[in-house]
């Protein structure tokens, strides 16, 4: 007999500037700098993994310009490939509940983490 396969989680993402939800799960900081303007006690974070984010390299070259926005998410991943140790407590987290990723990026369409949350699927499906 085969055992029943676990249910699918999901990871969300939201702005460091919205507010906290229920359903957003366990929640963790995936940029480099703290946002602005937020004090540390009003993000309930279950961790602040400054490590998964880009390089300040390559975060300084993106600058958030979405011309960038292709070759941008090949280096990430190129970065989050060779560096499995930063992602790894996510993906854990995210086979045990549902996760949020916490950004402080305007646009939501081009950061890092919307990168990192396909990346981190990819790895789940595998």
């Amino acid at each position: 007999m085969g055992g029943a396969k676990p249910a699918a989680r999901m990871i969300h993402l939201k702005r460091a500037y919205d507010a906290v939800e229920l359903a957003d799960g366990r929640c963790f900081l995936v940029d480099r700098l703290w946002p602005r303007g937020i004090k540390k006690e009003a993000l309930a974070l279950d961790g602040w993994l400054k490590e998964v984010a880009p390089s300040d390299e390559l975060r300084r070259w993106f600058d958030h310009d979405p011309q960038k926005w292709s070759q941008f998410q090949q280096r990430y991943r190129d970065e989050l490939k060779a560096n499995p140790q930063s992602w790894q407590p996510l993906l854990i987290a995210a086979n045990e509940s549902d996760i949020t990723l916490v950004y402080s990026a305007h646009d939501r369409e081009h950061n890092n983490a919307v990168v990192l949350k396909a990346f981190l699927e990819e790895q789940i499906t595998q």
